[in-house]
């Protein structure tokens, strides 16, 4: 960020997880295939979408065409989504974020075209587990699954709490696709 882009200090630093987020920045924080793609002035359009899309999906996972809705009708839905007050700093925004990067993408690019950039995005942090299935029609490439679990432990010293917790973990998790 500093140094190609040449945002400093903080805003840089919190342009970052927004990036990985939408799918321009692996979690290694190189750049991603995505964004080499928007990099591409044929396909930028369709890469803004795609990774708005993803970055969104909880929005577009309760109307498919969240891109397509008016400010009042898309701040709603983000109030929806988030569960926090419609004149909450956070959801306004949520809000003018979504519109900037609106002005970029081309929804319009082919279903197809968008669904294949959103296959392509694989966001995980440490300890996220990937897992590759081909598609039931037998189409090379499949289906990436992904999932990250975060814990939030408990203030104790007491080791066999931890030790309780993690010895769950590894039987119900780690071994239920074994």
């Amino acid at each position: 960020m500093q140094t190609k882009l040449g945002i400093k200090g903080g805003t840089g630093a919190a342009l970052i997880p927004f990036l990985k987020k939408i799918g321009f920045v692996n979690s290694d924080g190189t750049p991603s295939d995505l964004y080499k793609r928007f990099r591409n002035p044929s396909e930028s359009g369709a890469a803004v979408a795609a990774a708005i899309k993803h970055g969104y999906r909880s929005l577009f996972e309760m109307n498919e065409y969240a891109h397509d809705l008016g400010d009042s009708e898309l701040k709603g839905l983000i109030v929806q989504a988030t569960g926090l007050a419609e004149e909450s700093p956070v959801v306004s925004l949520i809000h003018r974020t979504f519109k900037n990067l609106k002005e970029y993408a081309d929804f319009n690019a082919s279903d197809s075209a968008l669904q294949s950039e959103g296959d392509d995005l694989v966001h995980g942090s440490t300890g996220a587990k990937t897992m590759t299935a081909r598609s039931s029609s037998g189409i090379p490439g499949g289906m990436n699954l992904s999932y990250t679990i975060n814990l939030n432990l408990p203030a104790t010293a007491d080791i066999a709490v931890f030790n309780a917790i993690f010895r769950s973990l590894k039987e119900h998790l780690l071994g239920a696709g074994e």
